[in-house]
C-alpha cells in the first residue's frame, strides 16, 4: 500500500474516531434509569371504577408504580404510571414532598399518572361515592397510608438504576381495538355504551385516537432499559372482583419476552374519555382476563413493530412547566339537592338505583357542597428535545381535545397523558354537553373547561418551543 493512501486511512481513521467518540460523549450526557415497584392491595380492598361496592377476594395479577427518570446536565424529570383507577392530588403531594426532599427532585419534574383499571383498589379524594365502613375501611386505610411510599420508592429505584443511555421515540397506528363509546341513535339522542348490535345505531358520535406512541431507552451497549407506551384506550376490560392490571399485564409481559425480562414496559392512557374497547357491530361478549389478553396482545404487536421505526431523540436540554388552571363549576340546583341525597343514601349494591339517576345525584352533591369554588386542575409539560414533549392533564380527557393539542403542537411529536397529577373527572368538549350522556352529565367541570385545557396546554407548549428557539 502507498504512503499516501496509508495516510489517507489515517485520516479517515481519526476522522471516524473523533465523531464516535463525540457520539459517545454527547449520549452519554443523558442518564435513564427505570423500575417498578409492587403496589398490590391486599384481600378486601375495596375496590374502585363501577357505581356500587365491591371488594378485592383474590389476586390475578400485581399492580405496579412504574418509574422512568432521564437526566440531562443534571436536571432530571421522573415519569410515574400507576397500575391504579385514579391518583390524588394528595398522593400525588405527598410523593413529590418524599421525593424532592430525598433526591432533591423538584415537584415540577415529578408527573404521576394512573392506567385507570377498574380492577383496583379505591383511591380516596378520587369519587366521593366510596364510603368504606368497618374492616374494610381499616384495610383500606392502612393501604393508602403506605402507598406514596412505595410510589416514591419506584422513583428512588428509578433514580438509583441511572446510566448512561439513549432514547428513541417511534409512532405507531394501531384502530381495530379501540371504539368511540357515543354514538347518534335513530331517536336523536346521543347513546353512551347503547349495546351490541343495537338496531337505533346510526354512527360513532366521534372519533378515535389510533396513535400508539412508544418511548424507547437502552443504555449505550444496546441493552433494553424501558418501552413507555401511551395509547387511548379506557381500561375496563376485566371487570369481576380479582385484583388486576387489566391489559398493561399482557402487554408487559409480551414486550419483556421480546426484548428482555428486565426491561420496564409502562402503559400511561392517551385522551380516552370518550373510548372504550366495546365493538357494538360484533356481538360477541368482550369481557374478562381473555378479552384484556387479547387486546394487550394486539397493542403489543404494533409496539414492536413500532420498534422498527424509532428516531433518536436528541435531548438538548429537558424544560419544564407546570401550571395550576381554575376550572368553573356546572350550575346545579339547590332544589335538586334533597332528591339527589336520597338516590346517593341507597349506593352499595349493583342496580340500586337507575345507573343514571346515580350519576347525576353525586355530581349534584359534589358540585353543589363545592359552593361555587372552582377546581384546580394541574397542567404540566416537558419537552425533552426540539421535536419532543409530553402534555399532562389531570381528568378522564375527550379524545377530541387531546387529538387537537397534538396538532397544534409546536413540536413534531407531542404525547399526552391524561388522569396525571390528580384528577377532575371527566372532561368533554364544549359540543357534548349539548349532546348529552354519561360523560357530560357526570363532569364537575363546565362547558368550555375542556377547550380552557388545551389553550392553557398550547401556550404552554409554544412558551417552551419560543425557549427552545431563543436557547440554540
Amino acid at each position: 500500500m502507498s504512503s499516501c493512501n496509508k495516510g489517507w486511512n489515517k485520516k479517515v481513521f481519526l476522522l471516524l474516531t473523533g465523531w464516535f467518540l463525540a457520539l459517545t460523549a454527547f449520549a452519554a450526557d443523558v442518564r435513564i434509569g427505570a423500575a417498578s415497584v409492587k403496589i398490590t392491595p391486599p384481600v378486601g380492598t375495596p375496590m374502585a371504577g363501577y357505581y356500587y361496592e365491591r371488594g378485592v377476594d383474590k389476586i390475578h395479577d400485581d399492580l405496579f408504580a412504574k418509574a422512568l427518570v432521564i437526566e440531562k446536565d443534571g436536571s432530571k424529570v421522573a415519569i410515574v404510571t400507576c397500575d391504579l383507577i385514579g391518583i390524588s392530588d394528595q398522593i400525588v403531594a405527598g410523593v413529590r414532598n418524599l421525593i424532592q426532599k430525598s433526591l432533591g427532585i423538584d415537584a415540577d419534574h415529578i408527573m404521576i399518572s394512573a392506567t385507570h383499571a377498574h380492577t383496583g383498589p379505591v383511591i380516596p379524594g378520587f369519587k366521593m361515592r366510596y364510603n368504606p365502613t368497618g374492616k374494610s375501611a381499616e384495610i383500606l386505610d392502612s393501604y393508602i397510608s403506605k402507598l406514596p411510599g412505595l410510589i416514591a420508592k419506584s422513583i428512588t429505584e428509578a433514580n438509583n438504576a441511572l446510566q448512561p443511555a439513549q432514547i428513541s421515540f417511534g409512532l405507531g397506528h394501531e384502530e381495530s381495538i379501540s371504539f368511540n363509546r357515543r354514538f347518534f341513535m335513530t331517536d336523536g339522542t346521543v347513546g353512551w355504551n347503547p349495546g351490541k348490535l343495537n338496531p337505533k345505531i346510526i354512527k360513532p358520535a366521534g372519533p378515535i385516537d389510533p396513535d400508539v406512541a412508544v418511548l424507547y431507552s437502552e443504555t449505550l451497549t444496546g441493552k433494553p432499559i424501558s418501552t413507555y407506551v401511551n395509547f387511548a384506550l379506557h381500561l375496563d376490560n376485566v371487570g369481576g372482583t380479582e385484583i388486576s392490571a387489566d391489559l398493561p399485564f399482557t402487554l408487559s409481559n409480551i414486550l419483556g419476552k421480546f426484548k428482555g425480562e428486565g426491561m420496564v414496559t409502562t402503559f400511561s392512557q392517551g385522551c380516552s374519555g370518550n373510548i372504550n374497547h366495546l365493538n357494538v357491530k360484533n356481538k360477541d361478549p368482550q369481557k374478562g382476563h381473555g378479552e384484556a389478553q387479547r387486546i394487550g396482545t394486539v397493542l403489543a404487536g404494533e409496539v414492536i413493530k413500532t420498534y422498527t421505526r424509532l428516531s433518536p431523540l436528541n435531548i438538548n436540554a429537558i424544560r419544564v412547566k407546570r401550571q395550576i388552571v381554575k376550572l368553573p363549576l356546572p350550575e346545579v340546583s339547590p332544589d335538586d339537592v334533597p332528591a339527589a341525597r336520597e338516590i346517593t343514601a341507597r349506593f352499595g349494591k349493583q342496580d340500586a338505583a337507575p345507573f343514571f339517576d346515580f350519576v347525576k345525584a353525586f355530581k349534584t352533591i359534589e358540585v353543589f357542597e363545592r359552593q361555587g369554588k372552582p377546581i384546580d386542575a394541574e397542567i404540566q409539560v416537558f419537552a425533552l428535545s426540539d421535536s419532543f414533549a409530553v402534555v399532562s392533564l389531570p381528568a378522564e380527557v375527550f379524545t377530541e381535545l387531546g387529538m387537537y393539542i397534538k396538532s397544534r403542537s409546536p413540536y413534531a411529536n407531542t404525547m399526552i397523558v391524561e388522569l396525571a397529577n390528580g384528577s377532575v373527572g371527566y372532561i368533554a368538549d364544549r359540543k357534548a354537553y349539548v349532546e348529552g350522556s354519561y360523560e357530560p352529565w357526570s363532569s364537575r367541570v363546565a362547558p368550555g373547561s375542556g377547550e380552557i385545557l388545551v389553550e392553557k396546554a398550547l401556550e404552554m407548549l409554544n412558551a417552551l418551543k419560543t425557549k427552545d428557539l431563543t436557547t440554540k
